[in-house]
């Protein structure tokens, strides 16, 4: 009794780090840490260098992967929206079925990331699947050249990362008052207006959490562009794990792991300035 008014008696600030410890010891040892010893790593070995980071940009062939790896996680960002925005609506204006069209879209939560970049291996190949069909009827002679190239990966990819965009764009449109739209039909507005006007602008926020997860994921991709791009589409996730496997190089690997992070954060944060957070969440400018 005593120690339960003694923990009421605190002030709030105590109370939120007695809460917050357990998960704070979590992050610390988890992420903080290991991301201070990349750090220290790319910069000391075991004297304060900057060799390492030297090293990388003077190399046109990292430069060549670093924005190879952006390029393919903007247009994965950007195929995946274009496929999940109407998959979305759908499903937050289906009604008996709901549950079971949402079941489709998270069953491939339940299997491995590699068995699914394997079935697409088995797809995409030579003499794979799509080759065969094509084919045997008869829309080509011979078979194409349909993998180990950046399409391939962009299909991978977005196989993997639909469902976190559909997840997102979905829990916002399914928030949206559905009398909105009715409404706006009788203002005289036509289905085209209703939503540009109604449901897009009120989507916003589930849209840029569905940018930010998937375009942040792709950019550490590996699994997926090592198999269906091989080393002609290597990027940089690849990159690392060859230099840390391979040539044993844990100070050069941390330095390109660095380089992704920061570069990762300033394109985040120049995109929050331009989108203005704020403004599309609803909150009150100060």
């Amino acid at each position: 009794m005593a120690m339960r008014i003694s923990f009421i008696d605190r002030s709030p600030m105590t109370k939120s780090l007695i809460l917050l410890g357990p998960a704070l010891l979590i992050l610390f040892f988890l992420y903080f840490y290991p991301v201070i010893r990349l750090f220290y790593s790319s910069f000391f070995q075991p004297d304060f260098t900057l060799q390492n980071y030297a090293y990388f940009f003077q190399k046109p062939l990292y430069l060549k992967i670093l924005l190879r790896t952006f390029k393919v996680a903007f247009l994965v960002t950007v195929v995946a929206l274009v496929i999940a925005y109407p998959l979305a609506m759908f499903l937050a204006e289906a009604k008996g079925k709901a549950t079971y069209l949402m079941i489709c879209v998270i069953l491939p939560f339940w299997t491995s990331v590699l068995v699914r970049t394997y079935a697409w291996m088995v797809l995409l190949q030579f003499n794979g699947l799509i080759n065969k069909a094509l084919i045997w009827l008869g829309v080509i002679s011979k078979p194409l050249h349909i993998m180990y190239n950046t399409p391939a990966v962009l299909v991978g990819m977005v196989h993997v990362l639909l469902p976190f965009m559909v997840l997102s764009i979905y829990s916002v449109l399914k928030g949206i008052d559905p009398n909105l739209k009715p409404a706006a039909y009788t203002l005289g507005a036509n289905k085209v207006t209703a939503f540009l006007r109604v449901t897009l602008p009120l989507s916003l926020p589930g849209v840029l959490a569905g940018v930010i997860f998937v375009f942040v994921l792709s950019l550490g991709f590996f699994i997926t562009p090592a198999l269906l791009g091989g080393p002609k589409v290597m990027m940089i996730a690849t990159l690392i794990e060859s230099q840390i496997n391979e040539l044993n190089n844990w100070n050069f690997a941390a330095a390109i792991a660095l380089i992704l992070l920061t570069c990762t954060l300033l394109i985040l944060g120049v995109f929050f300035k331009v989108i203005n957070i704020d403004r599309m969440f609803g909150e009150k400018q100060k």
